[in-house]
């Protein structure tokens, strides 16, 4: 558990960043989900950068729609989308206001809150693997898309939150391509993470999706993003 860490919470300036910048700088920040039953508090150890109309593997490159919207709103607010049918992930939006950038938050040590985690994954053989990989990180957190376009600079109050906590040095953080991202964004090494901490998630390469050309319909194979 991280101790002594400072709980200043970061400011909308820290978000009204490019989104390179924002990314790794979002490393060893405390997030904080504030929930009926009590904090959660997870320390981020790997994140994504996605820049949205010049990024092939940003949710915005085609534009906007009704799910991405948050993401071309002011920074400093959540962009929360449900993904295969089955899981939700959870972004901060960051730059100015109408240019969609985001960072997508894949994984980090829950370090306040573990009792009220640990049921929501109850597959998790350790803690470390509660929150290890988006879907984790959000399950864990009770995350769903009614949070979509929270704004997590309001406050303490808020829903969620983000403290300075320990920033990761420089000499700390790694980067390489991003999970299971396919095409022209694939080569992007847009995704930071601590070395070897071990809460962050196995690296996977983009599968195309195949089709069944056995079935009388066309049915496309789905992995879980962060499992």
């Amino acid at each position: 558990m991280t101790v002594g860490c400072d709980r200043t919470p970061l400011d909308r300036s820290f978000f009204d960043r490019p989104v390179l910048q924002v990314a790794p700088d979002l490393l060893g920040r405390i997030l904080v989900r504030t929930t009926p039953q009590g904090p959660i508090e997870v320390r981020l150890t790997e994140v994504e950068a996605y820049a949205g109309a010049s990024d092939p593997g940003s949710h915005c490159y085609r534009g906007r729609t009704e799910r991405n919207a948050s993401m071309f709103g002011p920074p400093g607010h959540a962009y929360v989308y449900f993904t295969y049918g089955m899981w939700h992930c959870l972004n901060l939006v960051c730059g100015a206001e109408g240019t969609p950038s985001g960072v997508l938050l894949r994984a980090g040590e829950i370090i306040r809150g573990q009792e009220l985690a640990r049921p929501r994954r109850a597959a998790a053989r350790k803690d470390r693997e509660l929150a290890q990989g988006p879907a984790r990180l959000a399950t864990a957190l009770d995350v769903g898309r009614v949070l979509n376009g929270t704004d997590v600079c309001a406050g303490p109050q808020a829903p969620l939150s983000v403290l300075h906590g320990d920033p990761a040095p420089a000499d700390h953080v790694l980067s390489g391509p991003r999970t299971g991202v396919g095409g022209e964004g694939a080569t992007h090494p847009w995704r930071f993470w601590i070395a070897d901490d071990p809460t962050v998630s196995p690296y996977r390469a983009h599968a195309p999706r195949r089709r069944n050309r056995s079935a009388s319909t066309t049915k496309l194979d789905a992995r879980r993003p962060g499992a």
